[in-house]
């Protein structure tokens, strides 16, 4: 599926570079590769579109699912970025109390949060994102696209620059 504004997307929409993430909350690749995002957003600046898109491995990462939900919801309030920093630097704590945690860290109401985890409020939006992955062949976390091409190499921040720059040349 095309990124287009349903998604979370951070850095110019006319950046030359365009990296999507499927990702979990709960992954502990997802973790590192959150770390090597960062990285590389610090070094292509203004060359860089990141997207994340969800993908949580419910069979294996019992929290991913409500990580999600929590996400969501701040991004319903302006706030997915700043939560999505939080469960990725927190990924030993995604208890729904953890959640609730975060979302109060970041000023939000936090029964209304609740509320809407526990009602799967944004499970039409996490199905979605979901079967975006699996239509584009994602069968595991985190899986990468490079320009709308999937990405097959290491997830270190040497091996994904290396993509990167490559894909964009000469632009960069």
């Amino acid at each position: 599926m095309p990124v287009s504004r349903r998604d979370h997307i951070q850095g110019p929409a006319n950046a030359p570079l365009t990296l999507l993430e499927y990702g979990d909350f709960e992954c502990p690749v997802c973790g590192m590769a959150y770390a090597v995002v960062k990285t590389l957003q610090q070094n292509l600046r203004h060359r860089l579109r990141f997207v994340f898109r969800h993908f949580p491995m419910t069979n294996v990462h019992p929290h991913a699912e409500h990580a999600a939900e929590a996400a969501e919801a701040a991004g319903a309030r302006g706030a997915f970025w700043e939560m999505h920093d939080l469960l990725f630097e927190n990924q030993e704590a995604l208890e729904d109390e953890d959640l609730l945690e975060y979302a109060a860290a970041l000023g939000l109401d936090t029964s209304a949060v609740l509320a809407e985890i526990e009602a799967g409020a944004y499970a039409g939006r996490l199905r979605e994102d979901f079967m975006s992955g699996v239509r584009s062949g994602v069968n595991g976390t985190p899986t990468f696209f490079i320009n709308g091409l999937r990405y097959e190499g290491s997830f270190d921040a040497e091996s994904l620059m290396g993509a990167l720059v490559e894909t964009a040349e000469p632009e960069i």
